[in-house]
């Protein structure tokens, strides 16, 4: 994620960003790092909304009104090119946008 690779990358005054452990999650979230960020709010583009799963790795921004988190750091999704947008629960149901103007719910192509 282009966000990630730029926060890690530019200098922050103070604590820099920091990657942790998710540890709860629902309206905020708990992330352990090298420090314990409780209840912190969740930054995601507009229109999105999300929880994350517990345990998952992810990445934290302190701010000046205390620590936002940014996200999941992903793993490479296989069988998806540049341009290409997956949307996936945990229960495995997938949303597909393909660069042919396809989409693909759950593997299968609606019209």
């Amino acid at each position: 994620m282009w966000i990630s690779g730029y926060v890690t990358g530019n200098s922050f005054p103070g604590a820099g960003p920091t990657v942790g452990e998710v540890r709860s999650a629902g309206a905020k979230v708990s992330v352990s790092a090298a420090a314990e960020h409780t209840g912190i709010p969740t930054a995601a583009p507009y229109g999105i909304a999300y929880v994350p799963p517990i345990g998952a790795r992810s990445l934290v921004l302190p701010s000046d009104n205390g620590s936002v988190y940014l996200g999941v750091i992903e793993t490479p999704v296989s069988g998806l090119e540049q341009g290409e947008l997956m949307l996936y629960s945990a229960g495995g149901a997938s949303i597909v946008l393909k660069n042919d103007g396809r989409v693909l719910i759950n593997g299968r192509a609606v019209q």
